[in-house]
């Protein structure tokens, strides 16, 4: 199985892109792990915030296959422990699909049609971070509940 963090828009901090990476080489040694960039949308002043979303949506949807699972990165979504977050991923793992994909929405979030092929949500924080730094907090915890799956002592209970 391959795990994708599939973005809308690229991230242009130098310090969280370098930590970004940082992180990615490290999930090398536990998974195939692949992050795809959807450019942000340009004009978006003569969008309304629905012509956005749906726009976002078709971008998306366009990126996924029949049997990807899709997990959206989403304030609605459930919350997990580090441990818990950890025996997630490692049910997904077993589940045998092709790709298991993180998606992180534009600002504005998803539309219907994202939220309706979505397998599920999950909220990183009932805090509110920017989209840059939610990425790299979630390749930092995927990376953490890799060493968790693995005995390793990045994790400390």
């Amino acid at each position: 199985m391959k795990i994708v963090l599939l973005t809308v828009g690229k991230t242009t901090n130098n310090h969280i892109i370098k930590l970004q990476d940082e992180y990615q080489n490290r999930l090398k040694f536990y998974i195939p792990f692949e992050q795809m960039v959807i450019p942000e949308l340009k004009n978006t002043k003569s969008l309304s915030i629905t012509e956005q979303l749906e726009k976002e949506a078709d971008l998306i949807l366009k990126q996924l296959e029949l049997n990807d699972h899709v997990v959206l990165l989403d304030e609605k979504g459930i919350q997990f422990t580090s441990v818990a977050f950890s025996e997630f991923i490692a049910k997904k793992i077993m589940a045998s699909h092709k790709r298991l994909i993180f998606v992180v929405g534009g600002p504005y979030g998803f539309s219907e049609r994202v939220y309706k092929r979505a397998n599920n949500k999950i909220s990183l924080s009932t805090m509110t971070f920017s989209h840059q730094m939610v990425r790299l907090i979630f390749v930092e915890q995927l990376y953490r509940a890799m060493t968790i799956l693995k005995g390793e002592p990045y994790h400390h209970e």
